[in-house]
């Protein structure tokens, strides 16, 4: 009986401590479950909060540059342009320069034959020689009245002659001063005509009004050209390109900047140089279809890189205030109270603060007064944001979800 209790006894005591094991992992279990819901019911209520809380992006203010830079598309001029017509009518027997060359003012260019000009021009000459003889015929009937009457009037006086002689030599002598005064102004008339003719003859050359180049020949030889046109091809074209006119459309925004003097870079298609270039002035008018106004640049060109009618970028060099503080524009809140920015603060609280902007650079404006380069700023915020409200910054709030992962 004794030997049967020993051998049996021990599977008890095994039994319940498995049983006890169970129970006690059972025990854990349920308590970890617990602990787990009750951190998860933590985090959704957290998350709750943080979402009834709006998540705003921040930005900052920046200060400008020392330099502000503004490219704009602009047309190359010459300095002087000179649209050559014909001023005597006839045929073209010569031309002397071509397209690209250079000339000096008063070099012949072409060439007329007016044979009709010159005709007019040798029977006004002759005419001028016939009315210069009038004059000295003119000249000795007027000495002759003259010598006639002084004689004529000291016979009357002695009682020699007759007072009618002596009134009919007086006037005859009147008369025949009067017909030199005429013959004369005829001669000073036919002088000017000739020397209206002789203008006339010298367009028979056509010659340049100035240093420059030729860029444009539109006659050959044998080609008919009348007097006095202006219409249809010139005959040629010279451009005076020592120093070029450079003209650029200014939009509004930047027109207080641009003060003559302002200095300018120009840069051209497929060149790798650049040249300098000055503002000299503007048209104080604006176009009210585009609201921009022309300005005209200056620029020297010894070595005759730019050209007439060329397209070139002109980029500004406007002197800035480095002090003025700059924030996109969608930083911007307008309502009744004006211009006004949300400032955020270290406890994530809200203010909207008054602001004094100056120029408008498009997606950037700048600030005059009522910021500080330190200032936080809530990028697009909404209509509804006020003074007091509270925000989270995004920045801010993805760390803090990191962090919980």
């Amino acid at each position: 009986m004794s030997s049967d209790s020993s051998i049996h006894s021990p599977k008890p005591r095994r039994v319940l401590l498995f049983l006890c094991a169970v129970a006690t992992g059972a025990i854990g279990l349920a308590v970890s479950g617990v602990m787990d819901r009750a951190r998860s019911r933590q985090e959704v209520a957290a998350w709750t909060d943080e979402q009834a809380v709006p998540t705003v992006r921040i930005v900052q203010p920046e200060r400008g540059p020392q330099e502000e830079e503004l490219v704009l598309p602009g047309n190359v001029s010459a300095f002087y342009v000179g649209t050559l017509f014909a001023r005597a009518s006839g045929y073209v027997t010569a031309w002397r320069k071509d397209i690209g060359a250079h000339v000096v003012k008063g070099e012949v260019l072409a060439t007329i034959s007016a044979p009709d000009l010159d005709q007019q021009l040798e029977e006004a000459k002759a005419q001028l020689v016939q009315l210069k003889a009038a004059v000295a015929q003119a000249q000795a009937n007027a000495d002759l009245g003259k010598a006639t009457d002084q004689r004529t009037a000291r016979l009357v006086a002695q009682g020699w002659s007759s007072a009618e002689q002596g009134d009919t030599d007086r006037l005859t002598a009147a008369s025949r001063v009067a017909a030199l005064a005429v013959a004369k102004a005829n001669v000073s008339a036919q002088q000017a005509a000739v020397g209206r003719l002789e203008e006339l003859t010298s367009f028979e050359q056509i010659r340049a009004p100035f240093d420059g180049v030729v860029t444009a020949r539109n006659v050959d030889i044998g080609d008919l050209v009348t007097a006095g046109g202006t219409t249809g091809r010139p005959l040629f074209q010279v451009a005076d390109i020592h120093r070029m006119r450079i003209y650029v459309n200014v939009p509004q925004a930047f027109l207080g900047q641009l003060k003559p003097g302002i200095k300018a870079t120009l840069r051209l298609p497929g060149e790798q140089e650049t040249f300098d270039a000055e503002l000299v002035s503007t048209s104080n008018a604006l176009a009210e279809n585009s609201r921009t106004a022309l300005a005209e640049l200056q620029a020297d060109n010894p070595n005759g890189r730019l050209w007439p009618g060329a397209f070139t970028e002109a980029q500004f060099h406007i002197p800035s205030d480095s002090n003025a503080l700059r924030i996109p524009a969608t930083a911007l809140v307008f309502g009744a109270r004006g211009l006004r920015v949300a400032e955020v603060d270290a406890n994530h609280k809200v203010a909207l603060k008054p602001v004094t902007i100056g120029r408008n650079l498009g997606n950037r404006v700048e600030i005059e007064s009522g910021l500080s380069l330190s200032d936080r700023l809530i990028d697009n915020p909404t209509e509804s944001t006020d003074t007091g409200d509270v925000v989270q910054v995004a920045d801010e709030a993805r760390e803090r979800i990191a962090e919980r992962e």
